[in-house]
């Protein structure tokens, strides 16, 4: 078995919205342009020297041996994906999220920092957009420099520090405007407060991302029985904590007004207060239920 440390960029690309293109185009449809793209941001990841590592639904996880590689790699990738797909001519959307550092490798895979973070960046950045951290952009070509504005400031777990990161701005029609940064005090006002079989449980800015799910090492355990391990991630993005879910069997989130949203592989920003239910349809009175309260 092969191990050794290497200094590389990673790289995550997935299609937004994939549920919703499921539900309105049907599954043969989504499945076939879904992984038309994915095979189409494998291929341009070979076109600049990139290692693909593997293929997760409509996600694509590969390394660079440099962040400018892989800056490039996911500027080209944005500018290909703008088509229509498929027979339906289903319009996708990508984000990606990239960092360089440093990696473990073995058997092909890698793991470690340059892994946490880029996934991290993956899961900040929105529909059309390519977020990578202050590093990345240290070592970058001063031409993708110039392409790069300051995004935000955020926690990453197991980082003693919060990092700068940035959005890279690969379409220059796009009007993107930057954005304020809130202020530590107001960062500090806000909090996340979780209620499960009796347990409270609050949170700040500062201690995300915040996992759920029935493995133990979730920050939060839940039992209930269509749980994944590591089944949802509490992140804080723009001044909101936001819900994304990672698991096999979905997340249902019941809000204030009574709407219940299904996310899967996607992500809800949360606000005012509501219930959380792992895997199944929020229905009330069940024991196992999250409820949250932001405030």
């Amino acid at each position: 078995m092969s191990r050794e440390t290497i200094h590389c960029a990673v790289m995550f690309a997935d299609v937004v919205g994939s549920t919703s293109i499921y539900d309105r185009y049907g599954n043969a449809a989504a499945k076939s342009a879904i992984g038309t793209c994915v095979d189409l941001m494998a291929e341009i990841t070979r076109q600049y020297k990139g290692i693909v590592i593997k293929t997760i639904g409509d996600e694509i996880m590969c390394r660079f041996d440099s962040g400018t590689a892989a800056v490039n790699a996911a500027c080209s990738i944005q500018e290909a994906v703008n088509i229509p797909f498929g027979d339906e001519n289903i319009v996708m959307q990508v984000r990606i999220g990239l960092h360089e550092g440093d990696a473990i490798l073995e058997n092909d895979d890698v793991f470690g920092d340059a892994v946490n973070v880029a996934a991290r960046m993956a899961g900040i950045a929105k529909a059309r957009q390519i977020i990578t951290t202050q590093d990345t952009y240290d070592a970058l070509s001063v031409d993708l420099q110039e392409k790069s504005r300051e995004f935000d400031v955020t926690a990453v777990k197991g980082k003693a520090e919060k990092i700068r990161i940035y959005d890279i701005m690969w379409d220059e029609e796009d009007d993107v405007t930057r954005m304020a940064f809130s202020s530590s005090e107001s960062q500090e006002d806000l909090s996340i407060t979780f209620v499960h079989k009796g347990e409270t449980l609050s949170i700040s800015p500062d201690q995300v991302p915040f996992v759920i799910g029935r493995g133990a090492s979730s920050d939060l355990t839940a039992e209930a029985p269509l749980a994944s391990r590591s089944h949802l991630k509490i992140g804080y993005n723009r001044g909101k904590f936001v819900l994304t879910d990672q698991s096999t069997n979905g997340t249902y989130v019941k809000l204030a007004d009574g709407n219940e949203v299904y996310l899967r592989r996607e992500e809800l920003p949360l606000s005012s207060r509501g219930s959380i239910s792992l895997g199944e349809k929020v229905a009330e009175g069940n024991p196992l239920l999250v409820h949250f309260m932001v405030g």
